[in-house]
Parts: structure tokens; C-alpha cells; sequence
């Protein structure tokens, strides 16, 4: 009989199953909690309120029926987002998050051989979303003032590039987009081209002419707007997120979507929460009052990095970026550090934006 005997793990098993881009992917890096209760976790731009009573209840409502599938065409959600931006339940597409989102539209349209140009830095899965389809990133870098260089993402297009990234409010900048810049981009856009405008932090946008999704889909066939209900709405934890776009171009994204992919507990909180949407204006209003407020006391300080149109700050460190990290946690702050461009603070509770401030402060007076 053969020797069915296993050995440890080997890293050149995996090389063996996967192709060759699977185990070359960059590592996704969550932001991290710390096991002590009185240090703030800041690192995932999570929203700093309890879920919404309403979704409570409608979530502990359906608690009983877990032994039944979701509804798989996410009926009753599809027709109430489209009824909130204006659109056609033909035009909505939901799904297991925005990133998964990203996933299949990428993996539909991009493959071997392909390009997909992207901003960067911007959100971490990006390249991964583009990489696991067998696709080659192309990234271009950030304009000064932390926003997608268009021109340069336009030079960068070429025969082989399937589609392109836009993230606006780019994460983790913070900065955004006109809708007339963006406009002006798109049409210039080979309209074989689909242009995914990731709008994860669209709500916290209190800009003069901001980028208005929903118009850009309606005037532009190759334009998918993606939304999420983690951020504003709260639900990170139950992962639900959705695409507008050309009836044409969603029913061929439905194809590719994952069955039941959209658990039953995320449709109800989900369709609860945009129910909800004058108590999540306010929750809104009150983040965008403290990043305005944490900004002024920042620039006080010297603090010179990009205007904030989302729930949270960049800080430009560069190689210091550790380090300042490090000195976040000695006040009692998670942040998200990435290693030599820059760290990343969501706007939290007051309390956080306080320690925040005391920390760069210190910062500043140690010369560093």
C-alpha cells in the first residue's frame, strides 16, 4: 500500500496547485485591534457608531429563518437601492461587498494578457482583484494633491488595457474628484473600455461640484459605479455592497455573480439601513463635523497633508511611517501604517480625534 503519510506544508506544493500569479499576490493587510480596551482601533475606517437600531431589529426579526437560503436575486434590496438613486432595478447589481464586486467585474472582462490601469497608491485590492484574474496592474501615481492623475491614467491606456480603476474619494488619500474633471475623463475614454468608479466613501463628500455616479452611468455606457454598505451605513461587518451600471452590463455581471452570494442577514440590515437614511445623514453629518474639526486642529500644527473627503486623514510619513504608527499606539491609537508612503486615521469618536492631535503634537515637538 502506498505511504499516505503527510509531510509538513511545503510552499512549493502551493506552486504546484496554483498559477504562477496566484502565489506571487500582495498580502491583503487588515488594520488590527488591540487587545487592550482602552486603546482605539482607528485602522479600517469603520463608522464609531453601534448599528442602527431599526437594522437591529430586523436583523434579530429574521434570526429564526437561517435554515433557508437568501433570496438570490436580492429582490426587494435591488428594487429599493434603484429606487433611491433614481434608477432602473435593471441597472443594479448587489453583491458580497463592493470588493467582491470588483472582483467579478474584473475577472469578466480582464484575463491573460491584459492591463488594467489603476491609481496608486489606492485601495490594497486593487492589484490583487487584477492580479487573480491573470491580468498585469498598471499603476499610476497619485497627482500632490492626493487625487487620480486622469491624464496620466489616460496615457497609460493602451490596446491591451480591459478596463480602468478611479476611486473617489481615493482611499487612503482621502481626496476626490470633480464630477467635471471626472466627466471630462471619461469621455475621453475609449468607450470599449469599461471605467470602474469605486464611490466607497461618496457620502462623506461635502465638495463643490462632487462626482455625481449616478449622472456619469446614466450618460456613459462603459461607466460602473460601485457603493458599498459598509462604510456610512455601518454593516462592515455583514458585507454588502452593489454596481450601477447599463441595464446590459449588470445583467451580464448577474451572470458572473456568485449564487446566494449576498447572505439573508446582510439583504434585511442592508434594506433596513437605506430605510434609515435620515439617521444615517446625521451619524454622517456628525464624522464629517469631526474630520473638519481634526483637519483645522492638524493644520494648526503644521500637519500639510491632502483635504479629506472621506472618514479618515493621510498622514505623507513616507519611511517614518512606522514610526509614527508607533507613536499613535502610545496614545492609545490603531492605525494603519503603510510601509513607505504614508499612515492612514480613521475619524472617529472625539475622544480618538483628541489623541490623535496629542500624538502629532508630540510628533512635531520631538523634531520628527
Amino acid at each position: 500500500m502506498a505511504d499516505t503519510t503527510h509531510t509538513q506544508p511545503d510552499t512549493t506544493q502551493a506552486q504546484q496547485f496554483f498559477r504562477p500569479y496566484i502565489t506571487a499576490l500582495p498580502a491583503y493587510i487588515a488594520g488590527k485591534a488591540s487587545p487592550d480596551p482602552s486603546v482605539i482601533k482607528v485602522a479600517s475606517n469603520e463608522i464609531p457608531f453601534p448599528t442602527l437600531p431599526s437594522v437591529v431589529q430586523a436583523v434579530e426579526e429574521h434570526l429564526s429563518g437561517l435554515n433557508r437560503y437568501p433570496d438570490m436575486s436580492n429582490a426587494d434590496l435591488t428594487s429599493a437601492i434603484a429606487d433611491y438613486h433614481g434608477v432602473s432595478p435593471q441597472q443594479v447589481c448587489v453583491g458580497n461587498g463592493s470588493v467582491a464586486l470588483i472582483e467579478k467585474i474584473i475577472a469578466s472582462v480582464a484575463g491573460e494578457g491584459a492591463d488594467v490601469v489603476m491609481p496608486w497608491r489606492s485601495f490594497e485590492a486593487y492589484p490583487i482583484a487584477i492580479q487573480m484574474s491573470g491580468a498585469k496592474p498598471v499603476p499610476v501615481a497619485l497627482q500632490a494633491d492626493g487625487t487620480c492623475d486622469l491624464d496620466g491614467m489616460l496615457a497609460a491606456i493602451t490596446d491591451q488595457t480591459r478596463a480602468v480603476m478611479v476611486c473617489t474619494p481615493n482611499n487612503p488619500s482621502g481626496s476626490a474628484l470633480t464630477h467635471s474633471e471626472l466627466r471630462d475623463f471619461i469621455a475621453r475614454v475609449p468607450a470599449t473600455i469599461p471605467v470602474i468608479v469605486d464611490e466607497a466613501y461618496v457620502d462623506f463628500v461635502v465638495m463643490d461640484d462632487a462626482v455625481r455616479g449616478v449622472e456619469l452611468v446614466q450618460e456613459y455606457a462603459n461607466v460602473i459605479s460601485l457603493r458599498t454598505f459598509s462604510k456610512a451605513y455601518g454593516l462592515a461587518g455583514l458585507r454588502c455592497g452593489y454596481a450601477l451600471a447599463e441595464p446590459s452590463v449588470i445583467a451580464a455581471l448577474q451572470s458572473a455573480n456568485t449564487p446566494f452570494g449576498v447572505n439573508a442577514l446582510a439583504q434585511v440590515a442592508a434594506l433596513a439601513a437605506l430605510r434609515a437614511r435620515p439617521e444615517v445623514d446625521e451619524r454622517v453629518r456628525q464624522v464629517v463635523a469631526e474630520r473638519e474639526k481634526v483637519q483645522a486642529a492638524l493644520r494648526e500644527l503644521g500637519w500639510q497633508g491632502p483635504v479629506s473627503q472621506a472618514n479618515f486623514i493621510w498622514f505623507d510619513m513616507a519611511e517614518r511611517s512606522g514610526a509614527f504608527a508607533d507613536m499613535c499606539l502610545k496614545h492609545g491609537l490603531v492605525v494603519r501604517a503603510f510601509a513607505g508612503d504614508g499612515v492612514r486615521v480613521t475619524v472617529a469618536e472625539p475622544q480618538a480625534q483628541q489623541r490623535l492631535v496629542a500624538a502629532y503634537e508630540e510628533w512635531v515637538r520631538n523634531g520628527q
